[in-house]
């Protein structure tokens, strides 16, 4: 995996195809501006209510501040640096800034809301720590929705919300992969990845990685060499990350976390949790296979078993003298205590026979 901030090209966006695109929005939005109707979805409406705004122009491609960033709101992920991400988007705010920022060939920002059902969002209803990349594909689907593809460049902080465009856009400063702010201006801090600590934590990390991908199933064996290959434990961090299976607030907590010690540590944790249920399941799975193999050897052998005594002519016997005791212990008038004796062993033989065949 490439995690180089400035690996990515911009030739990997079909900039004619976005053209048509945000052309064939325009003419969609400006149409749902004149049919509002209530069974609308909230992002549909979100659409139709705000279309005046969102395609009509005003304040789209002004120019931004230095330090300034188009930002999109996003429900139900966190990216993280170096990962390339799927995002989908409706609502006409959204939809007007992804439009610009791929007309413009610039990057955007991405910061996950407090409330996933809240359509309107503003400054207080966004953590201002979020991350910043290209948008590498674009495409429209049904029902309003658009598909992003993001390459995730880099973590920023929030300074100021700006108003006067159709879209979030705010001056932030970007942060680096340590405990180090780099301000847009592009003067970068000195990292320090040379600790022997941080290295410390930096190979257990590719340790336990290691160990969970080889339990995971359908994981290709792809994913195993490019983390064996990554040299940057930032990257492997914010790597690890993406994949955990925790909560969005527990991902954007992580991806709070500049000092690069304090990250390793947390991934760690969550990694080793998650290896530690990898580790049961798989114990209990192969108990689970031992005991179906055991059941399935004992049924091969009953059947065995069952073959062998049709051919000796004994499984017809065995069943007609069960049949003949079981009359015989109706008919004896036995007191209640020794009936209910002899029914037991009728039943245990009766077993028996049912096993053999």
């Amino acid at each position: 995996m490439n995690t180089n901030i400035n690996s990515t090209e911009d030739k990997n966006v079909d900039h004619e195809a976005v053209k048509q695109a945000i052309s064939a929005e325009e003419e969609r939005l400006e149409l749902l501006s004149r049919e509002e109707a209530a069974s609308e979805s909230d992002d549909a409406k979100e659409s139709s209510r705000s279309s005046g705004s969102g395609g009509n122009g005003n304040g789209a491609g002004k120019a931004l501040p230095a330090d300034a960033i188009i930002l999109i709101p996003i429900r139900n992920s966190v990216l993280f640096p170096g990962v390339v991400s799927p995002v989908t988007i409706g609502r006409a705010k959204s939809v007007a800034a992804a439009q610009e920022a791929v007309r413009a060939e610039s990057r955007v920002g991405f910061l996950l809301q407090r409330e996933r059902d809240k359509t309107e969002v503003g400054p207080d209803d966004l953590y201002w720590v979020g991350t910043s990349g290209r948008i590498v594909r674009y495409m429209t689907g049904q029902g309003g929705a658009h598909h992003l593809v993001v390459q995730a460049e880099s973590r920023f902080r929030v300074l100021e919300f700006l108003d006067g465009w159709p879209y979030l856009v705010a001056r932030i400063a970007k942060v680096d992969g340590g405990d180090t702010i780099i301000e847009t201006t592009g003067i970068e801090g000195k990292r320090a990845l040379d600790d022997p600590e941080i290295e410390a934590r930096f190979m257990r990390l590719k340790a336990h990685a290691a160990e969970a991908i080889e339990m995971l199933p359908n994981v290709p064996d792809e994913l195993a060499n490019v983390v064996q290959g990554m040299d940057s434990p930032s990257s492997l961090a914010d790597l690890v990350a993406n994949f955990l299976d925790i909560d969005l607030a527990e991902k954007q907590t992580l991806l709070e976390m500049f000092d690069l010690r304090a990250r390793l540590d947390k991934v760690l944790a969550y990694l080793g949790e998650r290896i530690e249920v990898l580790r049961i399941s798989k114990n209990i799975g192969e108990q689970t296979r031992k005991v179906f193999d055991d059941r399935q050897r004992e049924h091969v052998l009953r059947e065995q078993m069952r073959q062998i005594q049709k051919e000796l002519g004994e499984g017809d016997d065995t069943a007609a003298e069960a049949e003949e005791l079981g009359k015989a212990i109706d008919a004896a008038g036995m007191p209640e205590e020794t009936e209910k004796y002899a029914r037991k062993e009728l039943k245990r033989l009766q077993r028996m026979q049912e096993g053999g065949t």
